[in-house]
């Protein structure tokens, strides 16, 4: 198996084999939550496509962030706090946010997709491993899809040591995290989009024992995560 780390939207547009698209804060923490909590989620690129889909299926919830900062007319932020208090059992919420589903769409070379973070990084490496690809792609999204993000770079450090192996050293993760800019918002107490909860569930390591895999086109086009044990 060989694995490569590739970066942004560009690095998801090449990506090949399994791609895994990480976003630990906090994307695809947040849908690991949503999905948790019996919810359907479907992610978008576009804000146009979010309110295009709310308006013709008005039961359908919306959440999601540019500048990672909530948005109008919408029912959640990208806030995993906000998604784990809310009864979302036979829910579908559509997802969009500055960088996570980004890379999900633009993923469309790759053979499957996955949804990457920390909260359930061991399920992720358990169903790779499993299924033996000849190349899994690692996709860092970063802060905004344009910078290098710590808590990115991490997940992917750890999902590369697991694929191949070898140990990787998890103890303070959460403390070396917290320093990282990416999560100052959590630890500003005027940011109460960012409560200082969604870095605790955001960094709860291996917490979920399953992945979330881009399922395919339905009749409307639209490509739901597919929940899947692991």
């Amino acid at each position: 198996m060989r694995v490569e780390v590739v970066d942004f939207v560009a690095g998801a547009a090449g990506a090949v084999g399994t791609a895994v698209v990480i976003d630990v804060f906090r994307a695809f923490s947040t849908a690991c939550y949503a999905s948790a909590g019996g919810a359907r989620v479907i992610p978008v690129a576009l804000l146009e496509a979010a309110r295009a889909l709310k308006a013709r299926h008005p039961d359908w919830l919306l959440a999601g962030e540019r500048h990672a900062r909530p948005l109008a007319g919408f029912d959640f932020g990208n806030s995993p706090t906000a998604i784990e208090a809310a009864p979302l059992a036979g829910r579908t919420l559509v997802h969009t946010t500055h960088a996570g589903t980004q890379g999900l769409v633009a993923a469309l070379h790759a053979e499957e997709v996955l949804t990457g973070s920390l909260v359930n990084a061991g399920a992720i490496v358990r169903y790779v491993r499993a299924h033996a690809p000849g190349t899994v792609t690692l996709v860092r999204m970063g802060h905004e899809a344009r910078a290098r993000a710590d808590e990115d770079d991490l997940c992917a450090e750890l999902l590369a040591a697991r694929l191949c192996g070898e140990r990787y050293d998890t103890a303070g993760i959460a403390a070396r995290l917290s320093r990282a800019a990416g999560a100052e918002k959590f630890f500003d107490a005027a940011a109460s989009w960012a409560p200082l909860r969604d870095f605790e569930l955001c960094t709860a390591l291996d917490r979920f024992d399953f992945v979330l895999r881009l399922g395919p086109a339905d009749a409307e086009g639209l490509r739901a995560l597919e929940r899947i044990a692991a």
